[in-house]
C-alpha cells in the first residue's frame, strides 16, 4: 500500500495565487491487481509549473480538485508489458507524488534519451513548452529565412526556445524580458536584440530601435499593453501567433483593449490563437527534432529547479511572478 501526497485547489484564485489557496492531502492508493485496469504504479520525479495552470484552474477545476499539471514519473510496479519497471514517462496527472494508471495516458521518454540529459527537459525544452515554440513558429507564424521575429517573455520556457528555433530557421530575433539578468541570458542564447521592457522609457521606441523595418512574425506570450504596442510595429502581411496572455491571468478586473482592427486592416495582418494540443498527432516529430537540437548544442536550456514536493505552491507563484529563467520545475 502506498500513501500518495497531492496538492488540491482549496480556493479558486482571486487575483494573484496565495499559498493558502492550496491544501496538501494524503491519498491511499489501492494495490495493483492482475487483469484489472490499474496496471501501473508510478512515482513522480519532476513536476511542472506553467502559466496555463492559472486560467485553466478557473475554467476546468472545482475547489477540492487535485491541481492540474504534468510530471515526469518512474514506473515503480508494472503489470503492463509495454512499461518496464524503472522506465520514465510523461503524464498529465496533476500535483501528486504517486499515481496509478492503465498506461493509456502516458508517453514513454524517447529510447535514445541520453543519460547526460536531465529527464526534466521532457517538461520543458523537449516537452510541451518546446513543442509550443516548434509548432507555433512553423505552423502559425510560418516563419521564413531572412524574416524578423519578435518574442516576448523571451527568457521563459516557451520564449527561449522560440528565439533559438527562429535563429536555426535563419531569422533575425528580437526578444523582450523583465530583468537585466534575463536580457543577458537572451544575448547568451544568440538573440540579435534583447531589452528589458520594464526599464525602457518607451516600448514603442525600443521595438522600433531593435528593428527599424518592423516585424514579420510576433510570437506573443504576454498580451495586454505589450501586444497593443507591438501590433503597430508589424510589417505588411505580418503573422502573429497568440500563445499566452500572462499579463492578464491574475487581473481581478479585466483590462480594456487593445483595439487591433485598424493596424490589422491596413497592414493585412494574420493573428491566430493556438493550443499545442492541435498537433498531438505530430508530437513524436517535434520531440525528435527538439531532442536532436539539444544534443547537438543548437538549442540551449536553463531550468529553475525547486527541491521538494511541499514547495509546489511556492514554485508556481514564483513562476507567475517571473522569478524563473527558462523552465520552472519541482524535483520531488
Amino acid at each position: 500500500m502506498v500513501i500518495a501526497k497531492a496538492w488540491v485547489l482549496k480556493k479558486h484564485f482571486d487575483g494573484f495565487p496565495k499559498t493558502s489557496d492550496f491544501d496538501l492531502k494524503k491519498i491511499e492508493l489501492p494495490s495493483l491487481k492482475d487483469g484489472g485496469e490499474q496496471k501501473l504504479l508510478l512515482a513522480s520525479v519532476f513536476l511542472s509549473v506553467d502559466p496555463y495552470m492559472r486560467p485553466y484552474s478557473r475554467r476546468d477545476m472545482k475547489e477540492g480538485d487535485i491541481m492540474i499539471g504534468t510530471q515526469v514519473a518512474r514506473v515503480v510496479e508494472s503489470k503492463n508489458p509495454a512499461f518496464a519497471v524503472g522506465a520514465f514517462v510523461v503524464g498529465d496527472r496533476g500535483w501528486r507524488t504517486h499515481f496509478i494508471s492503465d498506461g493509456k495516458d502516458l508517453q514513454l521518454l524517447p529510447s535514445n534519451w541520453p543519460e547526460s540529459l536531465p529527464r526534466s527537459l521532457a517538461l520543458g525544452t523537449v516537452g510541451m513548452p518546446g513543442l509550443t515554440a516548434y509548432f507555433g513558429l512553423l505552423e502559425v507564424c510560418k516563419m521564413k529565412p531572412g524574416e524578423t521575429v519578435l518574442v516576448n517573455a523571451a527568457a521563459g520556457a516557451v520564449g527561449s526556445v522560440v528565439g533559438q528555433l527562429a535563429k536555426i530557421g535563419g531569422c533575425k530575433v528580437v526578444g523582450c524580458a523583465g530583468s537585466d539578468d534575463k536580457v543577458a541570458y537572451l544575448k547568451k542564447l544568440g538573440f540579435d536584440e534583447a531589452f528589458n521592457y520594464k526599464t525602457v522609457k518607451s516600448l514603442d521606441e525600443a521595438l522600433c530601435k531593435a528593428s527599424p523595418d518592423g516585424y514579420d512574425c510576433f510570437f506573443d506570450n504576454v498580451g495586454g499593453e505589450f501586444a497593443s504596442v507591438a501590433i503597430n510595429q508589424m510589417k505588411k502581411y505580418g503573422r502573429i501567433a497568440v500563445c499566452g496572455a500572462i499579463s492578464q491571468y491574475n487581473d481581478s478586473v479585466p483590462q480594456k483593449g487593445p483595439y487591433v482592427q485598424i493596424p490589422m486592416i491596413f497592414k493585412e495582418l494574420q493573428m491566430e490563437g493556438f493550443l499545442v494540443s492541435r498537433w498531438n498527432n505530430r508530437r513524436e516529430e517535434g520531440v525528435k527534432a527538439l531532442l536532436k537540437w539539444v544534443v547537438e548544442g543548437k538549442v540551449k536550456y536553463h531550468e529553475q529547479v525547486t527541491e521538494g514536493f511541499e514547495n509546489m505552491p511556492m514554485a508556481f507563484i514564483g513562476m507567475l511572478k517571473g522569478e524563473n529563467i527558462g523552465k520552472a520545475v519541482v524535483k520531488v
